[in-house]
């Protein structure tokens, strides 16, 4: 399955672990809650959905990776206890509780969560002297003399032996106390997550193009070349900053990431496209509606390719549009919130008051450790913002006020981004009209979370009539086969300098 639905297998197995009875216990006792083993190639997602899951089901979590561990620090260092049996006293190897067990009591005290999820990550590449710790983890649930605390579900996640030598294969006594998934690469799945996290829109309109190479393992004379879902985020990010700082991602760069040569070769080579595109077409003017007769022939006559990467630069501009406007919208409704309790509370509350209170409420949700990235941003911008009113030594109306110019600035900011989005579909309708083009343009919107939920909570009449009226998911098949054409063509031209 892709890691999408087994990210909710995941779920749904935590939430019928941890469903109790009308007397408190478990549904589904410990000695039935089997390990649940997540098999996959490296870079595809394994360990983040963990982070996903954990949050949204608000129960803790303690992720170790166990080939950093010795057998020591898994099981516990041994001490000597006298003993006294009968009348006789005897010296006795005790040990000190596993620093993996010990993480979860300290994950408790310091969250608050008495529940949580337990993640051993490369559990079958274990040493030969924690192989044994490691069946022994699995059958009983225990590092050393020390069980896992109630509550807490293990889940463990592995390597094929394909990928890594070191691999140890279970026997099946140990395989039938576990409950296995395995997972494959799927790239729409990817891209959906791609979308969420704003990963670079160079990387997903190339791997629109080149779908055979979002996850790539082979062997040859000179080891081992591949390219994994890891290794393009991590290049996203490096792109995104060094288009900050003004620097250039060539061939060699991409490799540092992207360790296939052929691959490394064809996404710098499209990158660099990618940017001469961005100028040659003066991207910024058609989001603003302008754009002259002779950009429409020069594109008309421009190769699918070339068509499709302007469609993801357009989709990338929007995009982060979308996101920021969807950041804005949670930051205002927090605010609201505190505003609205700030108002039914007057005049015994103030501003300190209501200021201390979202101080207090963003620390304990930081502390569970359940907030994500953004959701941790919008806090903090709202204790910003009240922090900012006292030191202006604002009154209530005062403080109205500018909570008024905060939710004044997102709807301007909605009304330039419904704009944006209508120039581009203009642009699209003049250049491509009811074209694959246009296909691939909609596939994108469906594809971003935010640019979905833009136009659930906006509309939009243009995405609404061309999403209806192209036969979607018989055109939507068409232009995936013509990407796959693309594919076995020769890569990407040089940019001529």
């Amino acid at each position: 399955m892709d890691i999408k639905r087994a990210k909710q297998e995941i779920k749904d197995s935590i939430e019928a672990y941890l469903a109790k009875d009308e007397f408190g216990e478990y549904l589904i006792p410990a000695i039935r809650q089997r390990p649940i083993l997540l098999m996959g190639a490296p870079g595809i997602g394994k360990t983040q959905i963990m982070e996903q899951i954990a949050r949204e089901c608000k129960v803790g979590l303690v992720s170790y990776t166990i080939t950093h561990h010795t057998r020591q620090s898994a099981v516990g260092l041994p001490f000597i206890k006298e003993k006294t049996f009968g009348s006789e006293s005897f010296s006795v190897t005790e040990y000190t509780m596993s620093e993996i067990i010990a993480s979860v009591y300290e994950k408790m005290e310091k969250t608050g969560l008495r529940e949580g999820i337990l993640f051993i990550d490369e559990i079958n590449c274990v040493s030969e002297t924690l192989a044994p710790m490691m069946l022994q983890f699995l059958q009983g649930k225990t590092f050393g003399n020390q069980k896992v605390p109630e509550g807490w579900v293990i889940v463990t996640a592995g390597n094929p032996p394909e990928y890594n030598k070191s691999v140890r294969e279970f026997d099946v006594v140990t395989l039938d106390r576990i409950k296995r998934i395995d997972v494959q690469p799927d790239f729409e799945v990817w891209k959906e997550y791609a979308y969420e996290q704003g990963i670079h829109p160079a990387v997903i309109s190339y791997l629109e193009l080149r779908r055979k190479n979002f996850y790539r393992m082979e062997n040859t004379v000179d080891g081992r070349i591949f390219a994994t879902a890891r290794g393009w985020e991590d290049l996203s990010r490096l792109i995104q900053v060094y288009e900050i700082l003004g620097k250039e991602v060539d061939r060699e760069v991409v490799y540092q990431y992207i360790q296939h040569p052929m691959v490394a070769k064809d996404f710098a080579s499209y990158l660099a496209l990618y940017n001469k595109y961005k100028t040659d077409y003066a991207v910024e003017d058609l989001l603003q509606g302008k754009w002259t007769p002779i950009t429409l022939g020069k594109i008309r006559n421009a190769s699918l390719d070339e068509h499709l990467s302007i469609v993801g630069l357009l989709n990338g501009k929007l995009s982060q549009l979308f996101a920021d406007c969807y950041f804005m919208d949670a930051y205002v409704t927090k605010l609201y919130g505190y505003m609205t309790e700030y108002r039914d509370n007057l005049p015994e509350m103030t501003l300190e008051s209501i200021y201390k209170k979202a101080e207090n409420d963003f620390q304990t949700a930081k502390k569970s450790e359940l907030l994500t990235k953004n959701e941790e941003k919008v806090f903090i911008r709202t204790v910003n913002f009240f922090e900012n009113e006292i030191s202006e030594k604002g009154t209530y109306e005062q403080t109205k006020t500018a909570f008024t110019a905060e939710a004044d600035s997102l709807e301007t900011q909605t009304e330039y981004i419904s704009k944006t989005l209508q120039n581009v579909f203009d642009f699209m309708e003049a250049a491509f009209g009811d074209s694959q083009e246009m296909v691939a343009f909609i596939t994108e919107l469906n594809a971003n979370y935010y640019s979905l939920w833009f136009i659930r909570e906006n509309g939009s009449d243009q995405y609404y009539r061309h999403n209806k009226g192209l036969l979607f998911d018989n055109r939507q098949k068409q232009i995936l086969g013509q990407m796959e054409e693309l594919e076995q063509g020769n890569s990407f031209p040089p940019v001529l300098k």
